[in-house]
């Protein structure tokens, strides 16, 4: 059964009729943003890498991770990470400018990789088509990577095994940035669960999650927007509870998922995060816990990934697959709504809805970014990539929703 590409979903959001937009963020305070038309920031991103000499297979790859992140309305892993993330890391040479992961040892059903401190955005993509490759021909398989970096949305790589009709599991560990549970400091990474579900037609069901409360970018765009954050998020270095972002960014730790303590489920979130650390650093014998780093720390991130693909047709056919999981969606949509919730959603739906909305609106970027974006074109000497990405961007209040 011919699989629809995610190249294909793209193109058909362009002709979908909307009857409104939706976007499960809106840029706020609207003066401080514009709307840049995805194409435009895609190719920006790209020649962006380039200038680091990656490939421009690569380059592309790695930039649709980060603009995909900003579509689905994940600002904290889109581009507002371009410098301190990639510019700063690649021109120190903490990360390599590469995707060229080696493979150390593989079976029919498994692989273990090397990721030779490339940037885990292209990594990540090769692994998990390596995944879907072995899973074509045995029905499941899985790859865990080490030595690799920060490999953007967990989602997205996911995503490309639903493309092709298969269930895909996407798992990373990070640095620490989280206090366990019933502990102050941090030990444990925020280190990402992402599973997406192959569906007859668009939306595909995407679940992607944090093992914290919220994922440290989320800490980050706070920073920038100078706004505090809900109380509940993380904690100081002394372990109390904080709505300063500063406070739990420079000196204190995010909450586990499930927040301080075991009474409203910490120590769930908790477990998890130690699950995702023993399949993707613990069992690819790469780091684990205290011996990942961040890009920007000046060490080897050591960042390790486990992927799997599972091809549904070894228990059903695609088509009752499909019919099952739209009556599962169906079901779920049916549900009596709280009173004080908006809507009833399916996971991945949100995301889904706002790149249909920004693929026609563009994407709103921060202004404190687009002025990091010329500080960094007029160093890699890509400055007029950086004045026509400007021609092409329009004060977000001036764009009609």
């Amino acid at each position: 059964m011919r699989m629809l590409k995610f190249s294909s979903l793209m193109n058909l959001c362009k002709v979908l009729p909307m009857t409104s937009y939706y976007e499960r963020k809106k840029p706020y305070p609207p003066e401080e943003y514009y709307r840049i038309p995805p194409n435009e920031l895609r190719k920006f991103v790209t020649e962006f890498f380039k200038a680091f000499k990656m490939p421009e297979s690569d380059a592309a790859i790695a930039a649709d991770v980060l603009v995909t992140a900003d579509l689905f309305g994940i600002e904290s892993h889109g581009v507002q990470r371009l410098k301190r993330y990639y510019f700063t890391p690649l021109s120190k040479g903490v990360i390599k400018p590469h995707g060229n992961p080696v493979i150390v040892k593989e079976g029919s059903t498994y692989a273990l990789m090397d990721g030779k401190n490339g940037v885990g955005l292209v990594i990540g993509v090769k692994a998990m088509k390596l995944a879907i490759k072995k899973a074509k021909e045995k029905g499941i398989s899985f790859v865990v990577v080490r030595n690799s970096s920060h490999y953007g949305i967990a989602g997205y790589h996911a995503k490309i095994a639903a493309e092709k009709g298969f269930i895909g599991v996407s798992l990373s560990n990070s640095q620490p940035l989280v206090a366990y549970t019933n502990t102050i400091g941090r030990n444990i990474g925020t280190n990402p669960i992402s599973v997406a579900i192959p569906t007859k037609n668009p939306p595909p069901i995407i679940i992607d999650m944090a093992t914290s409360v919220v994922p440290i970018g989320r800490i980050e765009v706070s920073l920038r927007l100078r706004r505090s954050i809900p109380l509940g998020w993380g904690i100081d270095k002394e372990g109390k509870l904080t709505q300063d972002p500063a406070k739990v960014f420079y000196e204190g730790a995010l909450l586990p998922l499930g927040g301080l303590g075991e009474e409203l489920g910490g120590h769930k979130g908790g477990c998890l995060a130690l699950l995702v650390d023993i399949l993707s650093g613990i069992l690819s014998g790469g780091g684990w816990g205290p011996y990942v780093s961040s890009p920007v720390s000046g060490r080897q991130p050591n960042v390790s990934h486990f992927f799997a693909a599972i091809d549904v047709d070894i228990i059903e056919t695609h088509n009752e697959f499909y019919e099952r999981i739209e009556k599962l969606r169906k079901y779920i949509k049916s549900l009596r709504k709280h009173p004080q919730a908006d809507n009833i959603w399916i996971p991945g739906e949100k995301a889904w809805l706002t790149m249909q909305t920004r693929l026609r609106i563009g994407i709103p970027v921060h202004k404190s970014v687009i002025e990091e974006f010329k500080e960094m074109s007029l160093v890699l000497g890509i400055e007029h990539l950086y004045e026509e990405l400007i021609k092409s961007a329009k004060p977000a209040e001036e764009v009609q929703m």
